[in-house]
């Protein structure tokens, strides 16, 4: 196995590099910090990963779940049966639309920003938690102002984020925080590994709720991770078979301009796609030096 030379890291997540003339890490993650940052600052301690890890294996080209991890368009008919759930627990859910923006965070990181629909055990209480932990979350949401000021505060308590971090971390800081790492072993097939993270020293009852948000929703036993597979899986099938069509098409938000792109526009996949067309050439082009 070949040594790793450089190892870095950045508010607790860490990075190893086996390129010796590659940027720093901080110049790597460009504006990604700015939204790792939000997702690390609504706990005081910092975060950690909760024991045990999700393991399993999509039939597919890695590409397809960076694609399906800022891809907002998809969740409402994708993960129906969910939001059926959820509305069925809170009817106050209906009256939240899925609204944001996605950006492009610079070396092929994006990220979709959006209001969040559900609960949010960082301070966004709802019906199905109780009145206990309502009182607390409030008493939680009165501290982040505190630290932070009202408006970021609000962006960390009641907003949600999906990062990817260029080629193949996805933060999602959703319902609960996943950190989310996918390696390819074939064109067509992928191994994931996915962490459940939680602020360190929460107390019992919001863990609870942080652990039932998390396992309801994500993972190979959730509502929606299942989804998610088995339709990467469906397009993988349709792309082996199918030689007539070659391309995606991901232009949707791309006449609104990047100031103003939408969460359920594609801004996200194309900003990956420019950097792993970049990434490439520049390796042939250094294969084809060596020749």
């Amino acid at each position: 196995m070949k040594a790793v030379n450089r190892v870095e890291s950045y508010r607790g997540f860490v990075f190893v590099n086996f390129d010796d003339d590659a940027c720093t890490l901080d110049e790597y993650l460009a504006g990604a910090k700015e939204y790792i940052d939000l997702a690390v600052d609504q706990a005081e301690q910092g975060l950690e990963a909760l024991g045990g890890v999700q393991q399993y294996s999509v039939r597919a080209n890695w590409k397809l779940l960076a694609e399906n991890s800022v891809d907002l368009y998809h969740g409402m008919p994708t993960h129906k049966t969910y939001f059926d759930i959820k509305q069925a627990q809170d009817p106050e859910i209906k009256k939240v639309k899925l609204e944001g923006q996605g950006k492009d965070l610079g070396n092929g990181h994006a990220v979709m920003e959006y209001v969040a629909p559900w609960g949010r055990p960082v301070a966004q209480w709802t019906a199905i938690w109780s009145e206990e932990l309502k009182h607390d979350m409030e008493k939680m949401k009165e501290r982040l102002v505190e630290r932070f000021g009202e408006e970021r505060a609000d962006r960390i308590a009641n907003y949600n984020r999906n990062i990817i971090i260029f080629p193949n971390l996805v933060i999602n800081d959703i319902m609960a925080i996943t950190a989310r790492t996918f390696y390819p072993t074939s064109p067509g097939y992928i191994e994931v590994s996915g962490y459940s993270m939680a602020p360190v020293g929460e107390d019992e009852a919001h863990r609870l709720a942080r652990n039932n948000n998390f396992l309801e929703f994500l993972g190979p036993g959730g509502f929606a991770t299942p989804d998610d597979n088995e339709a990467l899986e469906l397009c993988q099938e349709a792309y082996t078979n199918n030689y007539e069509v070659q391309w995606n098409d991901i232009s949707k938000g791309m006449v609104r301009g990047e100031e103003n792109t939408l969460a359920t526009d594609e801004l996200q996949m194309r900003s990956f796609w420019r950097q792993y067309k970049k990434v490439i050439q520049s390796s042939l082009e250094k294969e084809a030096v060596y020749r």
